[in-house]
């Protein structure tokens, strides 16, 4: 097991993580990416704490993926099962949970001050922190042809995963309003969403 966390993990974390899933009776899975989660945790019928990670987050986001995941397994065991998914208890636990990671031996400078900041009061995910979301994806493998939205120029076109096609407007406090062509509709995008511009 530790060999396969070696692959997906910070060198530092590796330990502390096998401690976790030894601990808690853990059934890892490393799944295929999936676009609308990093991860999931269910309790199947036999009674296994199973959780699944997408193979492609970086090893950094890997970490706080699988530690989010890991903590609703320990909040639902300590709370019981009638908390918020992503309440108070939840928060707690991730945020204990998350602490020996907070090191620079395990993230590098240019993130931990924003992974600390993150983990006074932690989100149901860290993509709605667009500050972190962005300095972690700086260690994503970059695909050639994806650009972030806030590289888009004002008035483009720009193409999303779904190939739904959008024009740029302006920056909205601290989102990017954006036109969807087919609808008319006005949409809001993070900073740091990751798009395809269609050349003018």
């Amino acid at each position: 097991m530790t060999e396969i966390l070696f692959k997906y993990l910070p060198e530092h974390a590796v330990e502390n993580c096998f401690q976790l899933i030894k601990t808690n009776n853990v059934h890892l899975k490393i799944v295929n990416e999936r676009q609308t989660r990093h991860g999931d945790y269910r309790k199947g019928v036999t009674g296994k704490h199973e959780i699944t990670v997408n193979a492609n987050l970086n090893k950094y986001r890997f970490l706080i993926t699988l530690v989010h995941e890991i903590a609703h397994l320990v909040a639902f065991e300590k709370f019981g099962r009638n908390i918020k998914p992503h309440g108070t208890e939840w928060k707690i636990t991730f945020q204990r949970m998350m602490i020996p990671f907070i090191t620079p031996e395990i993230f590098p400078n240019s993130v931990l001050g924003l992974v600390a900041n993150h983990f006074r009061n932690p989100t149901a995910s860290s993509d709605t922190d667009a500050r972190l979301a962005f300095a972690l994806k700086q260690f994503d493998e970059r695909k050639i042809d994806v650009h972030y939205i806030h590289e888009v120029p004002s008035g483009s076109f720009f193409r999303i995963k779904n190939g739904r096609v959008f024009q740029k407007n302006g920056l909205r406090t601290k989102r990017y309003e954006c036109l969807e062509v087919k609808t008319g509709r006005l949409f809001l995008f993070n900073a740091n969403a990751e798009v395809e511009i269609i050349p003018g």
